[in-house]
């Protein structure tokens, strides 16, 4: 996997930053699948907590990819992810139900997540990067 010519960006230790995000990605997976934690009595905390998490991701894959066709894939994937997990969650466990609207709240995260490249925070990882 190399940073240069490739769909990553220029990064010096790309297989450290692609590594954190797919065990972040990981992290999603398995709770996902886990039996729910504790929720606090907030309307929509569900849906805020989906659209967190797939943004958050989705931010990540913009630190990484230097190219729209890359991120579009990664994007692409994350949503493919939520949507999936939905029904796994309805189909593979009892202790969660599959919601429409918790795969909707993680395709807008993703879409948020792929905002930040409009922004001036889209090369964050390469400055911090380049730092240490």
């Amino acid at each position: 996997m190399t940073a240069r010519g490739g769909a990553l960006k220029p990064l010096r230790r790309p297989r450290l930053w692609v590594g954190l995000w797919c065990a972040a990605i990981a992290a999603v997976v398995a709770l996902s699948l886990a039996p729910p934690p504790p929720m606090p009595p907030v309307d929509g905390g569900d849906k805020l907590g989906h659209l967190l998490a797939y943004g958050t991701l989705s931010a990540c894959a913009v630190q990484l990819f230097a190219h729209g066709r890359a991120l579009a894939a990664a994007a692409v994937g994350l949503a493919l992810l939520g949507a999936g997990l939905e029904v796994a969650q309805g189909a593979l466990t009892v202790t969660r139900t599959a919601d429409p609207f918790d795969a909707l709240a993680n395709a807008l995260g993703v879409a948020a997540g792929l905002a930040t490249r409009f922004t001036p925070w889209r090369d964050l990882l390469l400055r911090l990067d380049a730092r240490f």
